[in-house]
């Protein structure tokens, strides 16, 4: 069973399931080492630090024993122990780490603007890795949201589930877990008391049909894979929202 070029090298996830169908292929037995990063991520096609992740991952599921300078080696597996993935990682959110002294409160709401300029710093970028790594479903789903969110403005919608859905789907399919999970956590909950009311008093009656066109140009550059483009035209609309809100007209 040769090891296949990844057709979508963004996640560490697909890499460690090809390597898990491998070791349970006996392809590699316990105590064997694996091919090194250099030449995994050579024949993967992926970069070494997402083979590396891939690597660790496996470490914390128990399936392989990294020796830094000495290569990897796959462990027994034991008979009632079935690697799950999913697991992997998720541990780092359950508590926050007392020794740092801080208090993380992922309840608190963002005052309205701060939110904004954190997007300003963080979508441009997600829309331009999302027009060359996002596949074929995902802008699939980017413009399923985007007519959620033409729907949403003939509705007259307060809430404007499409417009934030456009936004997390772009984010998610950049090919960074981190933007996705950022975004997905800053739009994945309805909006706070301090932004529905900058809403109510200072949205104009034409911005949902500009906010329109503006996701419009966002999802025509990323289905023609124009990283620049998208970058400019996700840049352009949160400026032009940051504006509108913030009472500066250009």
């Amino acid at each position: 069973m040769p090891i296949k070029k990844m057709e979508n090298p963004r996640l560490y996830r697909q890499i460690a399931d090809q390597l898990i169908k491998l070791i349970d292929n006996n392809e590699f037995p316990p105590g064997s080492r694996l091919p090194a990063e250099r030449e995994l991520a050579e024949q993967l096609q992926v970069s070494r630090a997402s083979v590396r992740e891939a690597l660790i991952a496996l470490e914390v599921i128990g399936l392989v024993d990294v020796k830094v300078g000495n290569g990897v080696i796959v462990k027994a597996r034991r008979s009632n122990a079935e690697p799950v993935m999913a697991e992997a990682g998720r541990d780092q959110w359950h508590e926050p780490d007392d020794e740092l002294g801080i208090n993380l409160d992922f309840s608190t709401e963002l005052p309205p603007f701060s939110l904004l300029q954190a997007r300003l710093l963080i979508e441009p970028e997600a829309a331009a890795l999302a027009a060359l790594h996002a596949s074929n479903a995902e802008l699939e789903a980017i413009r399923a949201a985007y007519k959620q969110n033409c729907e949403d403005n003939r509705a007259n919608s307060h809430t404007h589930p499409g417009d934030r859905l456009f936004h997390i789907r772009i984010a998610q399919a950049s090919g960074n877990p981190a933007y996705g999970f950022i975004i997905g956590h800053l739009l994945g909950h309805r909006y706070g008391s301090m932004f529905r009311m900058l809403q109510a008093h200072f949205t104009p009656s034409d911005m949902p049909n500009v906010s329109e066109h503006e996701h419009l140009a966002i999802l025509n550059a990323l289905e023609k894979r124009n990283a620049k483009a998208a970058r400019q035209a996700m840049k352009l609309h949160i400026e032009r929202v940051i504006s509108t809100f913030g009472g500066v007209q250009e």
